[in-house]
């Protein structure tokens, strides 16, 4: 079942929607995948409704809250957020209250550091009124979190996208919602996790045996998805040995770095600071360990040519 609600001013092709992916999982889908058009979901069992993620608008998120009241009349009594980042916690304050927010506890401690500071960086983007919800509940490794009887296991894998991250595992029916570690078509992107951590991350993913995967932003899909994000960190792990052992900066080996199959992705100038990332790593550093994000993005924007498209 694929449900959209055509008043949304953009066309069939580029317009957020909601897709059964399973019986009572639901996938909310804001195609084309770029910059801040993330993935999110929302699993309804008789009278409890769970969202994972919300957006980065306001607009997008009624939205996203509009499609859910089409499926069921109970309004979500969880979110759950998947990582810090604004476009998955943005729109937190469409469903809380009454909602609770529950989220690794790195996630608040970040998000309330990083505030709506992601707003800056496209300031012509129709934010709306946002009013920040950060996580009202927090855990550690693992918690579970029930609709009905339908467990979804909360899983921190470490360091991957960011430090932040949570895998949500509903194994009754094979279906895992990644977050930013795992994506469909678009450039992963590690400036604030780790490259090691996400090739670690993506292991454990496996492990689960899902049939279907959320990715954060793209296309849903399967286990493929696995392959797709390992091969371009490997990829990045090599130019980055190769990058240092030859004392060439991040900047200058992504200049000369032949994209190849790569070229393909959604939003590839992420090879810059997934670079500096990987550099780092290559260095020593730890994963997760913090690096300048904001210096990173500037430079991105130099070897981009431009501010990246948003079309939130």
């Amino acid at each position: 079942m694929t449900s959209q609600l055509m008043a949304f001013p953009d066309d069939r092709d580029t317009a957020p929607y909601l897709d059964e992916i399973e019986d009572g999982v639901y996938a909310f889908l804001q195609p084309d995948g770029g910059w801040c058009l993330n993935n999110a979901g929302v699993v309804v069992n008789g009278d409890d409704v769970v969202v994972v993620d919300t957006a980065a608008t306001e607009r997008r998120a009624e939205l996203f809250r509009a499609l859910i009241a089409e499926v069921t009349d109970v309004a979500p009594t969880v979110v759950v957020n998947t990582h810090f980042h604004g476009d998955h916690t943005f729109g937190n304050f469409v469903f809380s209250p009454p909602a609770a927010v529950v989220a690794h506890e790195a996630a608040r401690r970040e998000m309330l550091v990083a505030g709506l500071g992601l707003q800056g960086l496209w300031p012509n983007v129709r934010w709306g009124e946002v009013t920040l919800r950060p996580p009202t509940v927090t855990y550690r490794d693992r918690m579970d979190v029930y609709a009905g009887e339908l467990r979804l296991e909360l899983i921190h894998p470490g360091p991957a996208h960011t430090v932040t991250d949570t895998v949500v595992w509903i194994p009754d029916r094979s279906v895992v919602f990644a977050g930013d570690i795992v994506m469909s078509g678009v450039t992963p992107f590690c400036l604030m996790g780790s490259i090691e951590g996400s090739l670690r991350a993506i292991e454990r993913l496996r492990a689960l045996r899902p049939s279907v995967v959320v990715p954060g932003h793209g296309p849903v899909g399967g286990p493929e998805l696995f392959d797709e994000a390992e091969e371009y960190l490997r990829w990045i792990k090599r130019l980055a040995r190769a990058g240092v052992a030859a004392g060439r900066s991040p900047l200058e080996t992504a200049r000369a770095a032949d994209l190849g199959a790569f070229a393909a992705f959604i939003d590839a100038e992420r090879i810059l600071p997934n670079l500096h990332r990987a550099y780092a790593e290559e260095r020593g550093a730890a994963p997760g360990a913090e690096l300048d994000v904001l210096a990173c993005f500037t430079e991105m924007v130099e070897f981009h040519g431009r501010l990246p498209t948003c079309h939130a």
